[in-house]
């Protein structure tokens, strides 16, 4: 009895204990705080090059147009010269857009214009294509330094006035910015036209004969400009939208065409002028005799020009992308006209001693009379054409001294006319930036596309500041996404399936707490199918949940008991035509959804659950049935208040996504073990976001373990990721995005051919092999030839299980390699057609990826020349004899693997690996010795293992936080044979087993887990066999007599107390807050208390044989000793954030106190109680709950505080709820199943027939294998058979000191072929990282400067509580 009582007692303490087990990454992620540095670096970086490159570009323009103006100091042929770079400054940004736009007509995809649409952007881009050659080609140069410099401000004076016109601003009161940009326009042309009346009235030297014309010309050009950005209003409004939605189909097209245009137009000013109409027509032989100092700077400001417009045009995309859009884009921007002044300001001062002439040059040109004059500046400026012709001085600042001297700062009479110059920079300056208002407070998702930040991708190179900002759009539409994770399980360790729950749970909380502020709009739910969930007992052959899912359970109670100190709130068993189905609401109110199949009434295996998930979710999406509220009261209250939870479905009211299309709509697909953080998924969001035709995105994927086989995968993952699927990436698109951590767009589910053939049931061989092998990449197969693009965003981390035994690891790739092969060749042999339809993909890349499948085919080859090559190093055999000596065992082997049994194989491999392994150890020192011996590293496997080294060095620099992984390098070298030769050959020669290979289980039956024993022991004794076993019923009797003994007035528990339900149908106590809802105090009036009272009594559901030990486990939150930590948790957990932590303690002190004094000698620590004593402790905590907030005498919102404490205490006493699964969803699961998921049951005459298929297509692939490697290995036998004198190239052979060697290398022209081939490869991935490293480095800071702030809010959230759904809201035709 004292054995029952420990054990009795052992049991309790492991039900309360405190210690738990913490999973790593369940604690809150922090901001780092060096990316907090970096952001903010890279921002200040970033916004630096901005302002430089402005001004730089703008100072050069200037300069140019001071070069060639009809009274600067230079000659007639330099102002030629000058006069035609400045022509080729405006057409270069309209050529690089001709470029861009054939290579995307040609290469991607051409779409007819509209006839109409197309003449109207003809028309409009042929006005401001001349209104801009003549403002900068004809008016500028006639103009002076500082008018130029302000004048092109006007070119605003359009888009303020369709601002107005169009009420485009949110607050009425912005109407001012606008109205004030425009009146100050107006007043600077009219300050501009006074201050050139001035001048010609007070006869400042140097002014162009007829200034008012050009002045007036200036003005009108400047209208023509401002025509450029006509769209961005009309964008932002309604008008017009449905002909600017039609451009976006063929903008292309559009600027192929108007790129032409504009070219022509500005040449056609150019000649038109400067051959008929200027007073110095052009002298076409006086090209040849400009001189080299003229060529020099011509040509240096053209490149300086056009180089920093297009680099401040990059910068500034960038400093949107990162979310600086302030300080990195509209500052700078709006600071580089006042910032060229300053910069010109600078240099005038600090070069003005160098432009003074000397006393003899001067007085060559001083008359004798005597001056009256008292401008300080007309002796300089009359003495600054004593310089022309001396080389001495800066021709630059030269001609910009003079170009000033021509304002009225040279004015004979008076400087103050001067000040009308300075009034009108500073009027067109804020009339600038009024109108541009929206820039500084615009709102931009991370790494926004181009297209939306910019309304034309066209920059203008002569005003660059200007059509930077008044090119940002208006308008820039912010939209919501929903994201369903779905992870499939099977035959995962408790270990394993913890990763993936806290990666849920870690989700859940950052999306949900109302205590901090993020900017990601989306909303998720998680859905796990658990594959091969039943079992039937031995004894009874009843159906019952499997050990993995009661591991599962486990998991979910313990990452929630870590979230939260708690158990789970709201738990539904629900039984379903598939098996049966576990609804969670998670802590923030997010649904987990558990979906248990049985291989008995639907397919098992994860190509199934893909499918079983994504048409569910798309069905429902495509037929706006959405995933419905709860429509329970007794339980919506429960769930909707600090939540919101959803049940499949049979309304299609739902306020929260009735906008969502399946166009943001995402499938999150996870593997059963995959660890990851919310950082991860909201990238990889992000790139579905920014381009409409990426169909799935995928992350870099780490695997995870320990020993030698996990070392290599690492190495291996690494160098897959870094250098192959960065340059997929890039050059094309990604060919396969895996299964364990991808992301799909639904509509590119949903598209014709993709989900339609995914559903295919396999019947042929080759598709055994294409279909079920590699499931992840035959999808992304079908999304490339459907025209969607895959995408890889190395920033996007998550972790998952490796195999860490060399039989796993075999038998893993052997599924993986022939469906590769299969995949790839099946995208090759359709190459034609998926260029056609793909604008991602090209026949360069076709290209590409036929010589990396020919160069996988030859790896076999490949190897074994090398290890014959390591034969001949190592121990010094001649070539031909050790070409020998390396075939004989990949021969041996595969001859092994057609005779001998699986396991049989991978032995002999394991000890191939190990002998190959030490041989290539030899060889690596041995070549190391070589190059010693030779004396230089300058030979061909020198070279090749030096420049190797490097290049994987430099890359993983580049990788800062996966540098470490070079380490493992070493290990993926010496496994080189053992992963392309004999795993080659293991794969190919067992091709025909289709079966999975690892995760494989033999278990059909299972002892039913003893659920409540206590005490389990036999007792052998002579003759005597005896069985004890003590029950907590029995332990509950025993305390039970007990308390009797002790306390006789004392009520006995009931032995087998009744099961708890979800919701009391007794009558209610009297109590004026007995309801669950959280309205204001205003509407408490409107509301029926009695609501709850009036329902009907629920449905009984019949129950399976499953369901009750699954209800048990979760009915262990009702036992005396967890209701004490649930309602303590509850209490702070509802309260939080409620400025009341005084009250909140209070409340959990007596509250607890009450519990202890309901039950203390009432129910044991292991009982569970039942629905009278729920009911009878419910009425007494709301009672104390009561009287605590009623003594607190809280001012405002005591009721709804109240009603917060009562809520908290209704969730801690729910129990699991077994619902029966609706009509509507029902017959859709049943559909579906009869139409893709129905259990295979091939006959056996079938099987047989596809195991001979699938033989006779191993034997077919080995032999096309067999063939090509021997071709190319005999090749190389003849070749060292001749001898390297008849038949090699020669190489001069360089020493480390650089004197050539008399002897040269000879090598022979298939090994120097093949080496430099793979170098070019090599080279061609190395350049796609370095261009994928650096927008992954603006990914990262665009998320590190916009992730979540863990910060409190200050305002109360109460507001934002509602019960159910409070509109009634119906899908109508234009929804649909």
């Amino acid at each position: 009895f004292q054995d029952i009582r420990n054990t009795i007692k052992t049991e309790w303490v492991d039900t309360w204990d405190p210690f738990q087990l913490n999973p790593i990454g369940a604690e809150k992620e922090k901001k780092r705080i060096c990316f907090r540095i970096l952001q903010n670096l890279v921002a200040v970086i970033v916004g630096l090059l901005v302002l430089v490159s402005g001004v730089m570009s703008k100072g050069s323009l200037l300069v140019l147009t001071t070069l060639t103006s009809p009274v600067s100091l230079r000659n007639n042929v330099d102002k030629q010269f000058y006069t035609l770079m400045l022509m080729c400054v405006l057409v270069m940004p309209n050529l690089l857009m001709f470029l861009k736009s054939l290579w995307k007509c040609v290469f991607k995809s051409y779409v007819a214009p509209n006839p109409r649409t197309l003449g109207i952007m003809c028309g409009i881009e042929s006005l401001v294509a001349v209104g801009t050659a003549i403002l900068v080609l004809i008016v500028m140069p006639k103009l002076d330094v500082l008018t130029n410099l302000s004048i092109p401000g006007g070119i605003c004076i359009l888009s303020a006035v369709f601002q107005i016109a169009f009420r485009l601003q949110t607050q009425s009161w912005m109407i001012l910015y606008p109205i004030c940009s425009l009146i100050l326009v107006l007043s600077g042309y009219v300050l501009l036209v006074v201050d050139y009346y001035v001048r010609e009235s007070s006869f400042v030297p140097g002014q162009v004969q007829g200034c008012y014309i050009y002045v007036g010309i200036a003005i009108f050009a400047s209208l023509l400009v401002s025509l450029n950005w006509w769209e961005n209003p009309f964008q932002a409004s309604t008008n017009i939208q449905e002909m600017l939605s039609e451009l976006d189909t063929f903008r292309d097209t559009v600027y192929l065409f108007t790129s032409l245009i504009r070219i022509a137009l500005t040449l056609g000013v150019y000649f038109l002028y400067y051959c008929l109409i200027a007073e110095t027509p052009i002298v076409w032989n006086d090209f040849t005799k400009a001189s080299k100092g003229t060529i020099e700077i011509g040509l240096g400001l053209f490149s300086l020009q056009a180089f920093c417009s297009a680099a401040c045009h990059w910068f500034g995309v960038v400093a949107c992308k990162i979310h600086a859009m302030r300080f990195g884009f509209a500052l700078p921007v709006s600071l580089t006209g006042p910032a060229t002044l300053v910069l010109g300001i600078i240099l005038f001062l600090t070069q003005a001693e160098s432009l003074a002439p000397s006393s003899e040059t001067a007085n060559l040109y001083r008359s004798g009379h005597n001056f009256t004059i008292q401008t300080p500046f007309w002796p300089f400026c009359h003495e600054l054409e004593a310089l022309k012709d001396v080389n001495k001085t800066l021709l630059i600042m030269l001609e910009i001294s003079y170009s000033i001297c021509k304002t009225s700062l040279n004015n004979p009479n008076s400087m103050w006319p001067f000040s009308m110059l300075a009034l009108e920079g500073v009027c067109m300056w804020l009339g600038l930036v009024s109108c541009t208002y929206y820039v500084w407070k615009i709102k931009v998702q991370r790494i926004e596309r181009t297209s939306q930040l910019f309304v034309r991708r066209l920059y203008e190179s002569a005003f660059i500041d200007l059509s930077m900002l008044l090119n940002t759009k208006m308008k820039v539409v912010l939209e919501n996404c929903v994201i369903y994770l779905c992870a499939t399980m099977w035959h995962e360790t408790y270990d394993e399936m913890l990763k993936i729950m806290t990666s849920m749970f870690r989700l859940d909380r950052y999306r949900g707490d109302p205590k901090e502020e993020h900017k990601d709009c989306f909303d998720f739910e998680c859905h796990i199918y658990v594959d091969d969930a039943f079992m039937l007992e031995e004894d009874t052959e009843k159906k019952l949940v499997n050990t993995y899912v009661c591991d599962l359970i486990q998991v979910v109670m313990e990452v929630y008991r870590v979230f939260t100190n708690k158990e789970p709130d709201e738990v539904s068993i629900i039984e379903t035509p598939y098996g049966g189905r576990l609804v969670i609401v998670m802590p923030e109110g997010n649904m987990l959804y558990v979906h248990l199949k049985d291989k008995q009434l639907i397919r098992n295996k994860k190509r199934w659950s893909q499918v079983n998930l994504k048409v569910l979710f798309l069905t429902l999406l495509k037929n706006c049935v959405f995933l419905q509220r709860q429509n329970n009261p007794c339980r919506a209250s429960l769930i909707s208040l600090d939540g919101e939870s959803y049940l499949l479905p049979t309304h299609d009211n739902d306020s929260k996504r009735r906008h969502i299309s399946d166009e943001n709509t995402y499938i999150m697909a996870l593997d059963g073990d995959t660890d990851f953080q919310p950082a991860a998924l909201i990238l990889l969001v992000d790139r579905l976001r920014m381009y409409d035709t990426v169909g799935a995105a995928c992350g870099r994927i780490h695997p995870t373990g320990m020993g030698p086989m996990v070392w290599y995968q690492k190495f291996e993952y690494a160098v897959g990721h870094w250098l192959q699927k960065t340059a997929e990436h890039v050059f094309g698109s990604v060919l396969c995005s895996p299964g364990c951590f991808s992301l799909f767009r639904g509509s590119a589910l949903m598209d014709d051919n993709v989900l339609k053939r995914y559903t295919t049931k396999a019947t042929q061989a080759s598709e055994y092999v294409q279909y079920d092998q590699g499931e992840d990449r035959w999808l992304c197969t079908l999304l490339l030839q459907q025209g969607w693009r895959v995408e890889y965003n190395a920033a996007s981390d998550a972790y998952t299980n490796s195999p860490q035994e060399f039989k796993e690891f075999y038998n893993q790739r052997r599924r993986w390699g022939p469906s590769t092969l299969a995949n790839t060749l099946d995208l090759l042999h359709h190459g034609k057609e998926t260029v056609q339809r793909n604008t991602s993909i090209s026949l360069l890349y076709i290209l590409y990826q036929t010589f990396t499948v020919a160069s996988s085919i030859l790896g076999p080859a490949s190897v074994t020349l090398m290890i014959s090559g390591a034969f001949q190093f190592v121990f010094g055999i001649e070539g031909t004899i050790s070409i020998i000596i390396g075939v004989i065992p990949p021969t041996v082997y595969m001859i092994i693997c057609f005779v001998a049994k699986p396991n049989f194989q991978i032995t002999i491999a394991a000890i191939l690996s190990v002998i190959y392994a030490f041989l290539m150890t030899a060889s690596f020192f041995s070549i190391i010795g070589d190059m010693v011996k030779q004396g230089t590293f300058i030979t061909p496997t020198g070279l090749f293992l030096v420049s190797g080294a490097i290049l994987y060095m430099v890359t993983a620099i580049l990788h800062p936080q996966e540098c470490t992984l070079i380490i493992y390098g070493l290990m993926y070298f010496i496994c080189i044979p053992s992963g392309y030769l004999l795993l080659t050959i293991y794969s190919l020669v067992n091709m025909h087993i289709v079966s999975w290979g690892t995760r494989e289980t033999n278990k059909a039956k299972e002892q039913k887990k003893q659920v409540g024993v206590v005490c389990n022991r036999d007792c052998k004794m002579c003759c005597w066999d005896v069985k004890i076993q003590v029950t907590q019923e029995t332990e509950n009797l025993v305390l039970q007599q007990f308390q009797q003994a002790v306390n006789p007035n004392t009520h006995a528990a009931k032995a087998e107390p009744d099961e708890p339900k979800a919701q009391s149908t007794h009558e209610k106590k009297n109590d004026p807050f007995n309801d669950d809802t959280d309205y204001d105090d205003d509407d408490d009036d409107d509301y029926d208390y009695n609501a709850y009272d009036s329902l009907e009594p629920k449905e009984v559901v019949p129950e399976s044989d499953w369901v009750e030990p699954v209800k048990k486990e979760f009915l262990k939150k009702l036992t005396y000793a967890n209701l004490k930590r649930n309602l303590q948790e509850q209490i702070r957990y509802t309260l939080r954030n409620k400025n009341q932590e005084d009250l909140c303690e209070e409340l959990v002190s007596i509250l607890t106190d009450n519990l202890n004094e309901e039950l203390r000698d009432k129910v044991g620590p292991e009982d569970v109680l039942n629905v009278s004593q729920l009911e009878e402790l419910q009425y007494a905590l709301n009672e104390a709950a009561r009287r605590i907030v009623k003594s607190n005498r809280i001012e405002n919102g005591a009721q709804r505080l109240e009603r917060r404490v009562k809520r908290a205490i209704e969730r801690t006493l729910v129990a699991p709820q077994v619902e029966k699964l609706s009509e509507d969803e029902h017959d859709f699961w049943t559909k579906l199943i009869e139409r893709y998921l129905l259990p295979i049951q091939d006959d056996k005459a079938h099987l047989e027939e596809v195991t001979r298929e699938l033989k006779s297509l191993r034997n077919k692939a080995v032999f096309l294998y067999f063939i090509v490697n021997v071709l190319w290995v005999v090749a190389t036998f003849f070749l060292q058979a001749i001898g390297t004198d008849v038949l090699s190239i020669n190489i001069p052979k360089y020493y480390p000191n650089g004197s050539l060697a008399p002897d040269p290398l000879r090598v022979e022209p298939l090994s120097l072929m093949f080496l430099l081939s793979f170098a070019v490869l090599l080279i061609i991935q190395f350049l796609a990282m370095l261009y994928h490293r650096v927008y992954t480095l603006i990914h990262v800071v665009s998320y590190r400067g916009s992730e979540k702030d863990y910060k409190e809010k200050d305002e109360d959230e109460d507001e934002g509580l509602v019960l159910g759904n409070p509109l009634n809201l119906t899908i109508t035709a234009d929804d649909l």
